[in-house]
């Protein structure tokens, strides 16, 4: 899933804002702990993987000495990645579901430690923009990272997956062009990922951007759209971003900041 960063809320005649359907007042919910500092680890840039730079440069099990839970992709772009309770798991492009060997390696992920800071029971059914709308009500600032853990059971969701390339590797609008969308009903399981503010995008990519795996680990990807029923949200505050840059050739080289990286992005993305 991935979602404009941004807060979509509509107002009463009088000015007060409205939650989305379904939601309980802010007042109501939003019950915050005291901002303490949280790091988020980032391997490589997601400028760098639009540009066709799916060279592996770290292992996962590196990887995972940075955090227990987040998204990423692997080597030469085979499969979405997604990483619950330190265990990390390989989503193809058929929706099928491998658990991922730690010396597998990764050209882009984003992980943490995930420690929740908040958390949102969800009565449905919701549709993707209504619970991207209650992720930015329940942050403390649009300014900072939150690590999203959600489960829930769905009505139905659709997932795509990235599929592995060969070389020379083209730029990652064009790999995503024809991605299959796989769609599942009446499925329960986790989505994992982060939402990411307006101004790191090209590091990241900015707005809500998830996976999902479902609880038989047998159906995953990258989320397109869905209906839930029923769920629970989990999200867990980041206030530092240490990312890590290659030192490949290849990234050296790397355009990281076209004129259209926007646009590239929401190409790979959105769709």
């Amino acid at each position: 899933m991935t979602t404009t960063a941004k807060n979509t809320a509509t107002s009463d005649p009088q000015g007060h804002r409205r939650p989305a359907r379904g939601a309980a007042p802010r007042a109501h919910r939003a019950r915050h702990s005291p901002v303490v500092r949280h790091e988020v680890f980032q391997t490589s840039l997601m400028s760098a993987l639009l540009d066709g730079i799916y060279d592996g440069d770290m292992t996962l099990a590196e990887l995972l000495g940075h955090g227990n839970f987040g998204l990423g992709t692997f080597e030469a772009l085979d499969g979405e990645m997604i990483i619950l309770d330190s265990v990390p798991w390989q989503l193809r492009v058929d929706g099928s579901v491998t658990r991922a060997s730690l010396d597998q390696l990764t050209p882009f992920a984003t992980v943490t430690n995930f420690v929740p800071s908040i958390s949102e029971e969800i009565k449905g059914p919701l549709t993707r923009a209504e619970l991207s709308e209650l992720v930015d009500h329940l942050g403390v600032s649009a300014n900072y990272l939150y690590g999203l853990h959600i489960t829930g059971d769905f009505e139905w969701i659709t997932t795509r997956t990235v599929r592995r390339q060969k070389r020379p590797f083209p730029p990652m609008s064009q790999t995503t062009s024809d991605e299959p969308v796989v769609r599942q009903t009446q499925t329960s399981g986790v989505m994992a990922g982060f939402r990411t503010p307006l101004f790191e995008q090209g590091i990241n990519v900015a707005g809500c951007h998830v996976h999902y795996v479902n609880n038989e680990h047998t159906h995953g990807g990258h989320v397109v759209d869905f209906v839930m029923n029923s769920g629970l949200i989990e999200v867990c505050l980041g206030t530092d971003l240490r990312v890590r840059l290659p030192l490949s050739e290849a990234f050296q080289d790397a355009d990281l900041a076209p004129d259209d990286l926007d646009e590239q992005v929401r190409a790979a993305e959105h769709h």
